[in-house]
């Protein structure tokens, strides 16, 4: 792994917790967390969009520097991470109503659900579980969006859960091969 991945996987929970935190703290008495969705504070029109925008901007970047620098994650789960994260920057690059943002979203939804599964860490069975609970969570904002009034609530569990997954995965690897400490 290389050193500054830990950097990459602190940074896109701060990026994408914190943004929406601070883009929502912008937004008028209209906002509600629970119903509307992330995207919502980037879109067009919505009151300092470029908070979220540049948030998530750096949380797909962060995804595609983690995918870069764990070297010890299976090839696939690589890839799937890092198109998530490239996915990621086509939502923030398209902010809605742009044709691109609902497709992007869905890769990028879908992509870092799967990763934990096939990057086999922190072991195979893990990152089963992992992706197990964030396919439930994908599920329920499905739901929600065929008509749900928690929409925004799910979106936020989800994205958050694939945001902190990535920082899980290599608080882990830097447990297993930084040597103990000797004790006199």
């Amino acid at each position: 792994m290389r050193s500054w991945v830990l950097v990459s996987a602190c940074v896109a929970p701060v990026a994408l917790i914190g943004g929406a935190t601070l883009a929502q703290t912008r937004q008028g008495a209209g906002f509600d967390p629970v119903t509307d969705t992330i995207s919502a504070l980037a879109a067009q029109g919505a009151v300092d969009a470029w908070i979220m925008t540049v948030a998530l901007f750096v949380l797909g970047g962060c995804h595609l520097l983690t995918a870069a620098g764990l070297t010890e994650a299976a090839p696939a789960g690589r890839i799937l991470l890092a198109l998530g994260g490239a996915a990621t920057i086509v939502v923030a690059a398209s902010p809605q109503p742009a044709p691109a943002h609902v497709p992007a979203a869905a890769v990028s939804f879908v992509a870092l659900t799967l990763w934990a599964a096939f990057s086999a860490l922190p072991d195979q069975r893990l990152g089963i579980v992992a992706t197990a609970v964030m396919l439930v969570m994908l599920a329920w904002l499905v739901v929600e969006l065929s008509g749900g009034s928690h929409v925004g609530l799910s979106e936020r569990v989800l994205a958050a859960a694939q945001s902190l997954w990535p920082l899980v995965v290599v608080l882990v690897v830097i447990r297993r091969i930084t040597p103990p400490a000797v004790r006199p």
